[in-house]
């Protein structure tokens, strides 16, 4: 566990560029993270979607202290908002139904139907 707490706190610094000392508070914060059931790349999710909101201007910079950052409530809030859709799910079109092709008959009524149309719209447009 403390490798991959060591690992996960080399990339922290890394990806925020902050150097930041790893003392055993900070440990214990690595730990609860990660017996909490988050990975390292939740962190990575967490860290991107802090530093796109702070580039946006919606979050303070001091979201990415790490003080704030691995609280627990914190930290597990911001992955799931990282996780949201703002738009809806496409939704599937049901298959297209498919109809028996006509009948000669049911062609040649259409037909007709189509002529008598035609007909009375050029009666009524001297065409």
């Amino acid at each position: 566990m403390i490798q991959r707490i060591q690992q996960a706190h080399a990339l922290y610094c890394r990806l925020t560029g902050q150097r930041v000392s790893l003392r055993f508070d900070r440990e214990r914060l690595w730990y609860e993270l990660f017996h909490a059931g988050f990975s390292e790349a939740d962190l990575q999710r967490v860290i991107s979607y802090l530093q796109r909101e702070i580039r946006e201007g919606r979050r303070n910079v001091g979201a990415l202290k790490l003080s704030n950052l691995l609280q627990l409530d914190r930290f597990e809030e911001d992955l799931n908002i990282s996780r949201v859709q703002l738009h809806a799910p496409k939704l599937s079109k049901p298959p297209p139904v498919s109809l028996p092709p006509p009948s000669p008959e049911q062609d040649e009524a259409a037909r007709q139907r189509a002529l008598k149309i035609l007909a009375r719209f050029r009666a009524e447009h001297d065409l």
